[in-house]
């Protein structure tokens, strides 16, 4: 069963599951998203399918570019989550610090998961947690200089395996993809329940 057949049926991955990595010159064959919805169509014409069709093909993106990627952070001895919490502090400029309620609300984790990847960040000394100079019972997470040496080493490389995995897309195409999501990611902030 393909993933987006699992998906569709209600058979997919479990959450936070990836997919098997794939070797250079591996073909996959699977169908796609408006094959299945007419397979759904033809098995249960009165169903409303509503946005499934969105939501499949969103995840089906996602289990096709993981896998590449974390192999990528893999290669540097982290995740991607870790990665996106480095990044965080990267893209915060000088002096790469900030509040761990900031890096939660930008990750959009809880305390706990923000917990977890700080303390595995900190155990290889890409972080340091510091006391807050403006509240005592405060910390602030700084990007060590190690940190920093590694994300301005990934981020090069994660740029040319994202821009080769888009490479189908004209840049023009790409950029509407892109602006349409965020639109709905954006959406979803807003309505989402706590």
């Amino acid at each position: 069963m393909s993933n987006l057949t699992g998906l569709v049926t209600g058979k997919g991955r479990s959450p936070g599951a990836l997919a098997q990595p794939r070797k250079p010159g591996d073909t996959v064959t699977q169908k796609t998203v408006a094959t299945v919805l007419d397979e759904w169509h033809s098995a249960w014409p009165e169903l409303d399918l509503g946005p499934l069709g969105l939501f499949a093909v969103l995840a089906q993106v996602y289990w096709l570019t993981a896998p590449e990627i974390e192999r990528l952070m893999a290669a540097h001895g982290i995740t991607r989550g870790m990665f996106d919490l480095l990044t965080t502090l990267r893209r915060a400029g000088p002096p790469y610090t900030l509040g761990p309620k900031e890096l939660g609300k930008s990750l959009l984790l809880s305390g706990a998961g923000i917990t977890n990847r700080l303390d595995r960040l900190e155990a290889r000394k890409l972080i340091q947690r510091l006391p807050d100079p403006s509240d005592r019972r405060g910390l602030k997470i700084d990007l060590t200089p190690a940190g920093l040496k590694l994300v301005d080493r990934i981020l090069p490389q994660l740029i040319r395996l994202e821009r080769s995995m888009a490479a189908g897309l004209t840049e023009k195409k790409a950029a509407t993809l892109m602006r349409l999501l965020d639109e709905f990611a954006r959406q979803l902030a807003q309505t989402s329940r706590p």
